[in-house]
C-alpha cells in the first residue's frame, strides 16, 4: 500500500483528505503539531506528532513512513490575524513549507499536492478567477501562500519535484457520512458560526462590513463541500502518480452567495432564525472572491457531488447536533 504524508492531518481539510485516501487505497500518515487540529480526527491511518518547524521531526517521518507524496495543507489560515502580525505568517508558512519541501526531496519524495488558496488573487470585483487571473494578493495569508507556490516551482526547476496546486475558495459542509466535521479553534469559518449562533452557542452572528460594492453590501464568497474538494486532492495525486507532470486548478462552484444568502440558505435548511448583529469591515477581506474555472472538470475529470449551498450547510448542521472533538 503507498503511503501519503498529510499535513495537517488532524485539522478540517486534511482529515478529510486522510478519509478519502484511505477510500482510494493509500495510507494517510498525518503529520500534525496539534495547534489547531484535533487527535481524535486522526481516523484513517498513522499519526505523528511533530512541528514542521522541526527538520528532525520530518526527517524522521520521512524515515518511517517512505512515503510517495505529500500533501500539504498545514498552515496559519486567518486573514484578520495575518494583517495585524504578518511576521508570524511568513515565518510559519513559509519556513515550514521550505523545511518540508526540503525534507520530502531529501527523502526522494517528489511528488507534491500542495492547499493553495484564491486569497493569492487578492480584490478582483466583478471578475471570475480562473487559473490565468493575476495573483495579487492583499494580506499576508494569501501572500505566504503565493510565495510558496513560486518556491515549489523553483524547486521543481532545479531539482525535478512535481507539484499540483490546488486555489480553492470557501470551503464549507461536514463529512456526509458522520464522522468529521468543521470545529477550529477558534472558529472563523461563516457557516460553523452562524449555526453556533442559531444554536445558542455565541450571542449572534456579526456582518462584518454591510457596505461593499456587492447587490446586498456583504461579502460575496464562492463555497466548495469539504468532501468535493479533497476528492480533487486525491484526483491530483493521481494526476502526479501518472507522470502527468506540473498543474493547478481553481476549486470552486461558480456562483458566489452573499453572507445574507448564506444566512437565508441557513434558515431555509434549519427553519431556525440566525440572530444577526451588524459590525465593521475586517482588514484584509475581499469584497467578492468567484471561482470561473472549469479546468478542475475538463482537464482533471473532478466531479463534485454536493454543489449545492444547501448541502454544505446541511451536512454541517447534522455534525452539530453531534458531540464535537474534546478540548
Amino acid at each position: 500500500m503507498q503511503t501519503v504524508l498529510v499535513t495537517g492531518g488532524a485539522g478540517y481539510i486534511g482529515a478529510h483528505a486522510c478519509k478519502a485516501l484511505a477510500r482510494a487505497g493509500f495510507q494517510p500518515v498525518s503529520f500534525d503539531n496539534l495547534s489547531t487540529g484535533w487527535a481524535e480526527a486522526v481516523k484513517f491511518g498513522p499519526f505523528v506528532q511533530g512541528d514542521l518547524m522541526n527538520r528532525a521531526d520530518l526527517d524522521a517521518a520521512f524515515a518511517r513512513y517512505r512515503p510517495v507524496a505529500v500533501m500539504h495543507f498545514a498552515a496559519l489560515s486567518l486573514v484578520g490575524d495575518s494583517m495585524t502580525d504578518p511576521g508570524r505568517y511568513w515565518r510559519v508558512n513559509i519556513g515550514s513549507a521550505l523545511n518540508l519541501i526540503a525534507a520530502a526531496l531529501d527523502a526522494g519524495c517528489l511528488n507534491f499536492v500542495f492547499s493553495s488558496t484564491c486569497a493569492t488573487y487578492g480584490d478582483q470585483d466583478g471578475v471570475l478567477l480562473d487559473e490565468h487571473s493575476v495573483q495579487r494578493p492583499i494580506n499576508a495569508y494569501g501572500a505566504s501562500k503565493r510565495a510558496i507556490e513560486d518556491m515549489l516551482n523553483n524547486f521543481s526547476a532545479s531539482h525535478g519535484l512535481n507539484r499540483v496546486i490546488f486555489r480553492y475558495f470557501n470551503v464549507a459542509g461536514a463529512d456526509p457520512e458522520g464522522d468529521l466535521g468543521e470545529q477550529h479553534r477558534p472558529e472563523t469559518h461563516l457557516i460553523p458560526l452562524m449555526l453556533d449562533a442559531i444554536e445558542g452557542r455565541r450571542p449572534a452572528l456579526t456582518l462584518h462590513g454591510t457596505d461593499y460594492p456587492t447587490p446586498d453590501g456583504t461579502c460575496l464568497r464562492d463555497y466548495v463541500h469539504v468532501s468535493d474538494l479533497v476528492d480533487a486532492h486525491v484526483l491530483g495525486l493521481g494526476w502526479l502518480l501518472d507522470g502527468k507532470g506540473n498543474a493547478e486548478f481553481n476549486l470552486g462552484s461558480g456562483r458566489g452567495f452573499s453572507v445574507r444568502e448564506v444566512i437565508a440558505a441557513s434558515t431555509a435548511v434549519t427553519n431556525r432564525t440566525v440572530p444577526v448583529v451588524e459590525g465593521p469591515r475586517r482588514a484584509g477581506d475581499a469584497a467578492a472572491l468567484v471561482s470561473g474555472s472549469t479546468r478542475a472538470v475538463e482537464v482533471l475529470g473532478w466531479k463534485p457531488r454536493y454543489p449545492d449551498l444547501a448541502d454544505m450547510i446541511r451536512h454541517a448542521y447534522e455534525w452539530g447536533q453531534k458531540p464535537g472533538f474534546s478540548k
